[in-house]
């Protein structure tokens, strides 16, 4: 019995049970080494997204251009400055006039959203009952929606303020990536030796690899959704469009539910301004979020995550339970680890049998 691979998996199960009751009742010495990470954790994240972001860069200076590696490192800085600056100078301005208006009119926003429910609440009953009871069922669950909404912009705000604070960090974390990212690797295997080296080499190559692939992809991809609902924005006329479209470039860095996020404050402002410019939002929405699915995504991810659609959705409504937004924004790339490590144990293994069948 022994043999059978249902009893070791079983096994391997309770012990992974075991180990993980072992740890939660033993939390409180971990709590230290939790403070720690989590006080690293911001300019770490941010850090590595602006790494993984410039490290083509890098590479094209010094491999193409024949950059010392402090040349290349103080010209992508030097770049980044002057992107900084262009983006202060030109669109801060219009940046903050839409950030003013829109808090000079959010009394009358929601004043004008009530007056239209308190319209259709007093017709209810002139209404056909399938939208009657889509009201009532919508009524219902506005609070929910409410609790649901407010609990993510503060965990939005929350984030906004640690990295606010955390800000000083994130250059030295960004600048000794781009100085040593190629010794981070090898002082992980070189602690081990023969296959067992080699596997671990591999395994954080591809580790690599695929975080490198999801947070380029992600930016561009973001970047392009952006771009093309502010085009459509300022088509149709729609207030605070640049508003709009920097919010929706964070939002859609979350696949599949980001695009869905950023839709609803637009929605929101275009049914308060005038009812047919809320459905040129959600024309845009649907034609843009086609030609992202049909033609921007695939092209620029690829199969570089090979994840269904299903398996990621699942992953971001699991992962923002337990930690939420942050959950939200990392829970795909986690997941995307975590298979790629299990996939080259699995390759051991078997690459273990096949040699140790023909041994025999």
């Amino acid at each position: 019995m022994l043999n059978k691979r249902w009893f070791q998996i079983g096994l391997g199960i309770l012990i992974a049970i075991l180990i993980i009751k072992f740890f939660l009742e033993i939390n409180h010495i971990f709590k230290p080494l939790g403070i720690i990470i989590g006080s690293i954790f911001v300019p770490l994240l941010a850090g590595g997204i602006l790494f993984y972001v410039t490290e083509p860069l890098q590479r094209l200076l010094e491999k193409r251009f024949k950059f010392k590696r402090w040349t290349s490192i103080l010209a992508i800085v030097f770049l980044m400055l002057i992107l900084i600056f262009i983006a202060v100078s030109w669109v801060a301005p219009y940046l903050t006039k839409q950030i003013t208006l829109l808090i000079d009119n959010i009394p009358s926003l929601f004043g004008m959203a009530s007056d239209g429910i308190d319209k259709l609440l007093k017709n209810r009953e002139n209404l056909p009952p399938q939208v009657t009871s889509a009201i009532n069922d919508f009524i219902d669950s506005l609070q929910d929606y409410a609790v649901l909404t407010s609990k993510l912009i503060l965990d939005v705000l929350t984030i906004i303020i640690n990295w606010a604070l955390l800000l000083i960090l994130i250059p030295f974390f960004f600048i000794y990536m781009l100085k040593d990212h190629e010794k981070f690797q090898p002082k992980i295997y070189n602690i081990f030796s023969g296959d067992t080296r080699e596997w671990v080499k591999q395994t954080l190559k591809d580790i690599n690899d695929v975080l490198s692939s999801y947070v380029q992809g992600q930016m561009l991809v973001s970047a392009i959704l952006a771009i093309l609902m502010f085009i459509g924005y300022k088509i149709i006329g729609l207030e605070y469009a640049l508003l709009l479209c920097i919010l929706a470039f964070f939002l859609n860095m979350v696949p599949f539910i980001g695009p869905w996020m950023a839709f609803l404050p637009a929605f929101f402002i275009g049914l308060v301004h005038e009812p047919m410019q809320a459905l040129w939002v959600c024309i845009i929405t649907l034609v843009v979020n086609q030609i992202d699915s049909n033609f921007v995504t695939p092209n620029v991810m690829g199969k570089s995550l090979d994840i269904h659609p299903l398996t990621v959705i699942t992953v971001i409504l699991a992962a923002g339970n337990i930690l939420g937004f942050v959950g939200i924004l990392l829970g795909v790339p986690i997941y995307a680890v975590i298979k790629v490590i299990v996939i080259n144990v699995y390759e051991q293994r078997r690459k273990i049998r096949e040699f140790a069948k023909e041994d025999v």
